[in-house]
């Protein structure tokens, strides 16, 4: 089992206090791995501009850096920030210590993909960007990591303890905060040691965490990979598919976020012939059987409006509990996570979903919604 936390919240806060919080979950990890992803960002000496996407990574030598350089400029993108932690390697795994250079950048998108050009246009780009950069890396020895370039997201992830991580990158410092933050603690179970099997997964604005085993990747991971769709590559964890299908809910098939618990674990036939939606249930359920998963797992994911939200599947074996108060709310895998991020909340209201529920946190964080499979979806006029 790997263990899981998220808080989102009005003001921006350290990402510190979720590894804090991870603390108090370290049974359930064993330091292959955390990855947090921070969503809302807020820099201590820069105002930054929303509109500006920023890449997150690791350059593993100057040459690596120069590479990286080189290809921004050759695009167009205009460096306007250049993060730069206060990195104390002598604090991190012997692995990590040959670091070069962590960065979290912010640049002006080229002149043809700015104020005039579409969402979907300036997604794309950045999308094929990550992924050329991506490729450079593995092109010369790995010696480039990628992780996330859009707006107002920032990535990192590193082999070690997450509190260890913390301090070697000095999160405690208040530099960098955001207004969602996300982690995961990795046990190693299925895959070698790499950075990009770190959770969260993203693509295009879309992330998400898992807790569990999917033991249907290959089948998940093949019918992925058979739609041709950029960014639908690596799978270097079982769990990164749970990212790309509810990508491919959202963008793809344009449905609501509900329907993507109807897609990864959906009704029964006798459940369906009684949903006042069932013929449309059945057909989805149909185009998309390749996508159902079998746990136990539990989901967590954030969308770019920095709606949050938390899913479990039938067999509901991997635990994860919501609580929180207006303003502030915490997911994680243990009770005890919850209590560490939001201790000021009434507990009596903390939510474990079953196994039809899905968990959404909406953008202004005033109540859960808890929404069940047996509800109506509100669908697209198409549908």
């Amino acid at each position: 089992m790997c263990r899981l936390a998220l808080k989102t919240a009005n003001e921006p806060f350290s990402p510190y206090e979720v590894l804090q919080a991870m603390e108090a979950m370290q049974e359930g990890y064993d330091g292959s791995g955390l990855g947090l992803l921070l969503r809302g960002m807020e820099f201590e000496d820069f105002k930054y501009n929303p509109r500006f996407p920023i890449l997150s990574g690791i350059a593993h030598s100057k040459k690596a850096e120069n590479r990286l350089d080189e290809y921004m400029d050759e695009r167009g993108y205009e460096l306007k920030y250049d993060h730069r932690f206060s990195l104390k390697p002598e604090m991190m795994e012997t692995r990590s210590r040959d670091r070069y250079r962590y960065f979290l950048r912010a640049y002006r998108m080229p002149e043809g993909f700015r104020e005039k050009s579409a969402i979907e246009e300036r997604e794309e780009e950045l999308l094929q960007t990550r992924l050329a950069l991506r490729q450079i890396g593995e092109t010369n020895g790995n010696d480039l990591t990628i992780f996330s370039f859009y707006p107002d997201v920032a990535m990192i992830k590193e082999v070690g303890w997450p509190l260890q991580i913390g301090n070697a990158l000095s999160l405690w410092d208040n530099q960098i905060k955001s207004r969602v933050c996300m982690a995961q603690g990795r046990q190693n179970t299925n895959y070698g040691i790499n950075l990009y099997a770190c959770h969260p997964f993203f693509i295009q604005g879309i992330a998400t965490m898992t807790n569990g085993e999917n033991t249907a990747f290959v089948p998940i991971r093949d019918w992925l990979l058979g739609t041709g769709k950029p960014g639908y590559i690596g799978y270097h964890s079982d769990s990164e598919v749970f990212a790309h299908i509810l990508h491919y809910t959202l963008k793809e098939l344009k449905l609501p976020l509900e329907a993507y618990k109807h897609i990864i674990t959906p009704l029964s036939s006798k459940e369906l012939d009684v949903h006042p939606q069932g013929d449309f249930l059945k057909g989805l359920r149909n185009a998309c059987k390749r996508l159902i998963i079998d746990g136990p797992n539990a989901v967590i994911g954030t969308l770019p409006d920095e709606t949050c939200m938390l899913v479990m599947d039938q067999k509901k074996l991997r635990p994860a509990t919501v609580g929180g108060r207006e303003g502030a709310w915490a997911i994680a895998s243990e009770l005890c996570g919850v209590d560490a991020m939001v201790p000021d909340r009434d507990p009596a209201n903390d939510f474990q979903p079953m196994r039809e529920h899905t968990v959404i946190i909406p953008p202004d964080r005033k109540e859960l919604s808890i929404w069940s499979q047996h509800d109506q979806l509100q669908l697209p006029q198409a549908a």
